[in-house]
């Protein structure tokens, strides 16, 4: 690695993508340097039991890939990437064998909801009607709003906790459903602002969908790194950097990397302080993840569920809060919260003519190498009689081995960190850009930067903003 370049990459996540294109775009030189033998990050699919079945490692169904202001700016289509949408977003079933339901359409949705039809509209519609102006303010570092009274009308919401929020709906549906949208926080309900995910998931829902991309989450990798590469960009795989030293020469390099792995890999170039800042970084729940192939399709109790790529399994409200409580403290639920996918049920590149593949994760408690497999299955089997018989092969994952496969995964922790309120805009540090280290030359591009974990490339967009501005003088 002699060659000189402006800018090294280190991690070809959506984030590390995302500051390569951006870079790219402004007329800078830049290598991307990623572990394994494919790029991606969380984004990889791959022949994970037997081949001919495509299982989604690590992410699967992508709502912020669509409403993630950086993305739409690209044509990732013209580079193979197709997306596939379902008649509803999130299902969510009941013991009654009824279920809940996040419609693209606001009114459908609500009028599920019965009692909490109006409610459900006045906490939503807001948001779905200025999502431009909102994921503009809030995908990125904190800066003075444009739109003072607009977000502060939104923030009086997200920042309240889901326990608190949930009192605003009375039926036993609304409340379920709340609880599965709110989940996605990986946190406990009672932590400020653990309303936040729940509310833009649901509001990106309606605007956008929760699209799955046809041939699996990698079809997103492969199109960012044609865009990046047709850009000029190159690439280097096969290749996990243990020192910063062993790089080849560079103006800067951006690390897609969390705290933990900075302070290996370049923590004799940072500051005492600042290395203790990152070392007082914290990382949340964990996460076990089961994959399966099946004979035919899920059997769930309301059949309508099987018109949903994603069901959230954990019936009630207050069975799903409590669960999310005692894994938070170190503790395994009977019934876990389940994060369920069917995506070769719309997408038949994932498994061959009669045979699906099933997707699936409950939380547990950081760095966790429990098998919890039949608390999950018991869980889909709750919901979807006769699904275990239907079972004939299967893989799972804990912590650890989600960890090894992607080391940005600290404890199975899929967010780079926990998204509290600590935690929220001053990540991994307090400072207006969180992207900057002590070290002139290293930046931070991952998610353990604002806005946190998804697939939206909006943590690498604004790194590489503060790059070009602090290191070449570019301003975008």
């Amino acid at each position: 690695m002699s060659k000189a370049y402006d800018v090294i990459i280190v991690g070809s996540g959506p984030n590390g993508i995302a500051a390569g294109i951006t870079l790219q775009k402004a007329g800078l030189s830049t290598l991307i340097i990623e572990g394994r033998d494919t790029v991606g990050g969380g984004m990889r699919t791959a022949d994970l039991i037997e081949p001919g079945y495509r299982h989604d490692i690590c992410s699967a169904i992508h709502p912020m890939a669509l409403a993630s202001p950086f993305f739409t700016a690209l044509d990732l289509r013209a580079h193979g990437l197709e997306f596939i949408f379902t008649k509803y977003q999130a299902a969510h079933p009941f013991d009654d064998g009824s279920s809940a339901f996040l419609s693209r359409s606001i009114s459908e949705t609500a009028e599920g909801l019965g009692l909490d039809r109006e409610v459900y509209r006045d906490l939503i519609d807001p948001i779905v009607s200025e999502w431009d102006y909102i994921a503009s303010a809030t995908m990125g570092p904190f800066e003075f709003p444009k739109r003072p009274l607009l977000l502060a009308k939104f923030g009086l919401q997200a920042l309240k906790p889901a326990a608190t929020m949930v009192h605003k709906f009375k039926e036993t549906h609304t409340r379920g459903l709340w609880a599965g949208m709110s989940a996605h926080a990986i946190q406990p309900f009672t932590n400020i602002a653990s309303s936040a995910i729940g509310l833009i998931l649901s509001a990106v829902g309606h605007k956008y969908g929760w699209p799955i991309p046809k041939g699996g989450s990698q079809a997103i990798a492969d199109a960012l790194v044609s865009l990046y590469t047709s850009l000029g960009g190159e690439l280097k795989l096969n290749y996990f950097v243990k020192n910063i030293d062993e790089l080849a020469p560079y103006n800067t390099v951006m690390f897609d990397l969390t705290p933990k792995q900075i302070l290996k890999i370049a923590g004799h170039r940072l500051s005492a302080a600042y290395k203790k800042k990152l070392e007082s970084y914290r990382y949340g729940m964990g996460v076990f993840k089961m994959d399966f192939i099946i004979d035919g399709e899920i059997p769930f109790l309301d059949e309508r569920c099987g018109d949903a790529a994603t069901v959230h399994l954990g019936n009630t409200y207050e069975e799903i809060a409590a669960a999310e409580s005692l894994t938070s403290k170190g503790g395994y639920p009977e019934k876990p919260f389940v994060m369920l996918a069917q995506q070769s049920k719309f997408d038949n590149s994932r498994a061959p003519a009669g045979k699906n593949t099933v997707w699936a994760y409950c939380h547990v408690p950081n760095g966790s190498t429990r098998d919890v497999s039949v608390a999950v299955e018991n869980q889909i089997e709750r919901f979807a009689p006769g699904f275990r018989e239907q079972i004939t092969a299967k893989s799972t994952m804990n912590t650890a081995q989600l960890e090894a496969y992607n080391p940005n995964y600290i404890g199975g922790d899929i967010n780079g960190g926990i998204i509290d309120i600590r935690q929220l805009f001053t990540r991994p540090t307090v400072q207006l850009r969180p992207y900057r280290t002590s070290d002139q030359q290293i930046y931070i591009c991952s998610s353990s930067t604002p806005p946190g974990g998804g697939v939206h490339g909006m943590c690498g967009y604004h790194a590489a903003k503060t790059v070009l501005k602090d290191c070449f003088n570019i301003l975008l």
